[in-house]
């Protein structure tokens, strides 16, 4: 009787390994990358506010 019970559970699990697989290339990545991107243009842009933008000096006449 086991075996019927094993082929839904493969069936399943088969199921949850795809969703899991969609869920973290359509949802989790680009999140983590969007938010890594921005991360890093808000401390530049934060930094940039403290030392200013880049570049040479500006003359002192």
């Amino acid at each position: 009787m086991s075996a019927p019970d094993d082929t839904t559970s493969r069936v399943r699990r088969k199921r949850m390994e795809i969703f899991a697989f969609l869920f973290l290339t359509a949802i989790v990545m680009p999140v983590l990358a969007v938010g890594t991107v921005g991360s890093y243009g808000l401390g530049v842009w934060i930094y940039q506010m403290f030392a200013g933008p880049p570049g040479p000096p500006s003359s002192p006449h």
